[in-house]
Parts: structure tokens; sequence; C-alpha cells
């Protein structure tokens, strides 16, 4: 048998009575907030290309020299 003391105590002990909930879940929005600012702010500020033939950061310029792939088969040179 509850009594009215149960349902007050129940009431107040609801999942959206709670502080450290309302927190978290602004932290979470605040936090997809800024990823989404930071796509944006990226999509219009382009990365420009480096004019330099070293590597920047250990990172090559440009590619590795492998060998090249054959030229692919033409039209003539079928059996």
């Amino acid at each position: 048998m509850t009594t009215s003391n149960d349902t007050i105590t129940e009431a107040a002990s609801a999942w959206y009575q709670q502080p450290v909930l309302w927190l978290g879940l602004a932290v979470f929005v605040a936090s997809l907030a800024g990823c989404v600012w930071l796509i944006v702010v990226s999509i219009h500020h382009a990365d420009t290309p480096l004019n330099t033939s070293q590597a920047v950061f250990g990172v090559p310029a440009s590619a590795h020299s492998a060998p090249r792939a054959p030229p692919p088969p033409t039209a003539d040179s079928t059996p």
C-alpha cells in the first residue's frame, strides 16, 4: 500500500528532476553542435596545397616512385 509520502518521494526522484542527467544531456548536445560547426567551417575553408618537394611532418609531398602499370591493351593488339 502506498502512502502520500511514497508518491511524493517517487515524484521527486523522477529522472527529469535529476540535475546530473540534464548536465549530461547539455554536454552531449553541445558536443554534437560543436562537431557540426567544425564540419561546416572546414567545408568553407579548404586546405591549400603546399609547394614543396620535401616531406612535411614526415609525410612525403608526392607519391613514392613505383613501377608504372602496363598500358591498357589497344583494339589492334587482340590475338
